[in-house]
């Protein structure tokens, strides 16, 4: 976590991709990472098992459902902290007013309903590795308190005296261009610097296809271990998955293969996802703006659709998807959740 801050930093290239690996040497993939066998994600493989071996804090940049909390993962299952906890924190759920508490703990009687000394997802982390999902959605004065934890590594529970000091190595996301960010005055330039001393990007789906069948199989397998089962793809399943765009990348393709998995028998199938007929059926976004199911629908898939249909013509915005939805920011954050693990 405390590695030293250059004078004059260039700029980090947080949205750059990684080079295909093309007929490079394979590098063994890190511990838990399994997202895929296509060239982009052997380079992304072999970066994360070089940036592993550091201390250095990484940003991580992809597209919602893309699989940034499986490579924090794989960077810290690969690191000397492997044994130390992980914590994941999604920055976007904690209301404004929760965050720094949740962050960095409180005293007893430092604020109303404070009854007891809580520690915080710094302290937690302490020796391991702290992963803070949706970071450039931090409320800004927070973000130059994370800056001050980052260059020093010490910090105050509130309403406590007592500087705590921790050992914590900070890992990042966001599915946001960090730069637009900074342009709209809602993330800070500095912290990015700070951030992304090593950036990683993280393909979306549909520019690897290769990885569909890989995933597929292995979501399948995954699903065959928990019920005792033993049910592969049919042929047709298997051109239908390779057929479609992934708009929702790697969460929507696990979530795809549970709901074919649930309603098939031994060989499961999957409907034509590209046609407007199986997309309706099968409870699925249809034409740009619009969102297409039968009647008789189970109304929590078709709050599923709505949700996920606005989310991706806000481009991925939670709060302007919350906005236009008329909910909370942490009830979108909830539902998002809910559906990751469906």
């Amino acid at each position: 976590m405390a590695t030293r801050e250059k004078k004059s930093p260039s700029k980090p290239t947080s949205v750059d991709r990684p080079k295909a690996a093309g007929a490079q040497t394979k590098t063994a993939a890190a511990p838990g990472l399994a997202l895929g066998r296509s060239p982009g994600m052997e380079a992304l493989t072999a970066e994360i098992s070089k940036v592993a071996r550091t201390p250095a804090s990484v940003l991580i940049v992809g597209e919602s459902g893309s699989g940034k909390e499986l490579v924090a993962r794989a960077i810290h299952e690969a690191s000397r902290r492997a044994d130390k906890p992980f914590v994941p924190v999604n920055c976007g759920a904690i209301p404004a007013s929760l965050i720094e508490a949740e962050l960095f703990g409180h005293e007893k009687g430092s604020f109303t309903g404070a009854n007891a000394q809580n520690i915080g997802y710094f302290e937690h982390a302490s020796g391991g590795t702290i992963f803070l999902d949706e970071v450039t959605e931090m409320p800004i004065d927070m973000q130059v308190q994370l800056l001050r934890v980052l260059e020093s590594g010490a910090f105050h529970r509130v309403g406590g005296l007592e500087e705590i000091h921790v050992d914590v190595r900070v890992l990042a996301a966001t599915n946001r261009d960090p730069y637009e960010a900074i342009r709209d005055g809602t993330f800070r330039e500095d912290l990015l610097y700070r951030l992304a001393v090593v950036p990683l990007f993280v393909p979306p789906l549909r520019e690897r296809p290769e990885d569909i069948a890989f995933l597929a199989d292995r979501f399948l397998k995954q699903f065959n271990e928990k019920e005792k089962t033993s049910k592969s793809f049919s042929a047709a399943a298997l051109a239908n998955l390779a057929a479609h765009d992934w708009p929702g990348n790697v969460r929507e393709l696990k979530n795809t293969v549970h709901r074919a998995f649930i309603l098939s028998d031994d060989s499961v199938e999957v409907p034509a996802l590209g046609s407007k007929k199986k997309r309706a059926e099968f409870g699925l976004v249809a034409p740009e703006g619009e969102v297409v199911m039968q009647v008789g629908s189970r109304l929590a898939d078709a709050q599923r659709d709505l949700i996920m249909a606005t989310l991706k013509h806000h481009q991925g915005d939670k709060k302007l998807t919350a906005a236009a939805l008329g909910v909370s920011l942490k009830t979108l954050y909830n539902r998002l959740e809910t559906y990751e693990n469906v």
